[in-house]
């Protein structure tokens, strides 16, 4: 029996060899598997250990290619690009706020705050750390209690630790089919299963979670309700309370990410099923990617086991950025940031809405990035190439596929990074490279 590997190593001397170059189709499976004469299964692991490898891509509905040679492999969307234009990472960073920031830690200093921010934090921190952000993060109809706050070093470091929280090795965690990318790494590193599950215009469909669960039990669900990364769509009250049914009908706890949720004003997953959801926010958008400050609030049923995750995983805050957040939060710096960034967000989206007229980008007019269907003749990891030549950073939709070696045949456009004119000029170029058809990779 021939092992899916040696099919795989045979395919990538090929590549390497240049006998397939980058953007070249590779049989669809089925014809692959009669080719060599084995089952559609093992057919499935070869393609599915070239993309592992970073080698290939696929595109749902066009099949399986060969990806450019410097492209990098995944877990994709981890560092800042080098390319003169960053439309891949969404770092939105405000100049007005930066006196707003100098201030703050000023304050600290003034204040003599200096050496309790030098002190070791505990796994909650203190119950006045707790009752700033509980009533940071309330809103009509909801507030957090304040002691079911936890502080992390940043909100991936909350997510690990929701996860740990949720599921030992071998667990399995239900997932929009496309999602933020750092989830599948977190997932790998904790021998954690992310089990796709199906999303439409309003973000995760409830009917999938029941059906996916009633065939093999889920232990969890990870899951942006809020401006979702990458699609940009964001759910709806009565999306919400049907997910919320779910989670009571079955049982399942998730984790609810709310890192963009600081653009819009809609109730959080968590006001609806207080007793299934641990809420995830961070500073880094907020804020500032530099500010580095996570926190989680968790229902008293799962409180204690994710203040043993972020124990055991020594993710507790540091000392200085817990007490910078919790200036800025006290003082009213950090709603004034979030303010500022609703509007940044607001005139980023109609700049490009503007440059890419009749492309149909998709996503929330609040977002700080957009999902862009890509027209006929165009594949994804062909427009990423082409940009790149022209010093624009963009990131395709397999950059966010769960599922390995399947995605729409689309880009996600982060808006945030270079200053309003760079952007509008930099999705003008974009756009002039889609209007002048299809290109092959160079």
């Amino acid at each position: 029996m021939t092992d899916y590997r040696t099919l795989a190593d045979a395919i990538a001397a090929d590549i390497a060899s240049g006998c397939l170059p980058p953007g070249s189709r590779l049989l669809p499976q089925r014809d692959f598997a009669d080719r060599h004469g084995i089952a559609a299964s093992t057919a499935s692991r070869v393609y599915a250990e070239l993309a592992r490898r970073g080698l290939t891509s696929g595109e749902i509905g066009r099949g399986t290619y060969v990806r450019p040679a410097w492209a990098a492999p995944h877990p994709a969307l981890s560092e800042p690009g080098l390319a003169s234009v960053d439309l891949e990472m969404n770092i939105p960073v405000l100049a007005q706020a930066n006196t707003m920031l100098a201030d703050a830690t000023a304050r600290i200093l003034q204040a003599g705050l200096f050496g309790h921010a030098l002190q070791a934090v505990g796994t909650a921190a203190k119950p006045q750390a707790r009752r700033i952000a509980a009533a940071f993060l309330a809103q009509a109809h909801w507030q957090p209690q304040d002691d079911s706050i936890f502080f992390t070093g940043n909100g991936r470091q909350a997510i690990a630790a929701a996860l740990r929280a949720l599921a030992a090795p071998g667990g399995r965690i239900g997932v929009e089919s496309l999602s933020y990318p750092g989830i599948r790494g977190l997932a790998s590193q904790l021998g954690i299963t992310l089990v796709p599950l199906a999303i439409d215009a309003q973000g995760l469909v409830p009917d999938a979670i029941l059906q996916t669960h009633a065939a093999t039990p889920l232990d969890g669900l990870y899951l942006q309700p809020s401006l979702h990364n990458p699609l940009g769509c964001h759910m709806d009250t009565a999306r919400r309370q049907a997910v919320a049914t779910v989670l009571a009908s079955t049982g399942l706890p998730a984790i609810e990410d709310a890192i963009y949720r600081f653009l819009v004003d809609d109730l959080p997953l968590a006001a609806y099923a207080p007793e299934q959801v641990i809420y995830v926010d961070s500073f880094s958008k907020r804020i500032a990617p530099g500010l580095t400050l996570g926190f989680a609030s968790a229902p008293p049923a799962l409180a204690p086991r994710l203040a043993a995750s972020i124990r055991a995983g020594g993710v507790a805050a540091a000392g200085f950025p817990l007490a910078l957040g919790l200036q800025l939060m006290s003082d009213g710096s950090a709603r004034q940031i979030a303010a500022l960034k609703r509007a940044d967000a607001a005139m980023r989206q109609e700049i490009a809405r503007q440059a890419l007229a009749g492309l149909a980008p998709a996503g929330d007019p609040r977002a700080y990035h957009l999902w862009l269907p890509l027209p006929a003749g165009w594949r994804a990891e062909n427009l990423v190439a082409a940009a790149a030549r022209q010093g624009i950073a963009i990131a395709p939709g397999s950059a966010f596929a769960i599922a390995s070696g399947h995605s729409p045949n689309a880009v996600r456009l982060a808006l945030s990074a270079p200053p309003p004119e760079t952007l509008r000029q930099a999705l003008t170029q974009l756009r002039q490279i889609l209007d002048a058809g299809a290109t092959e990779i160079d």
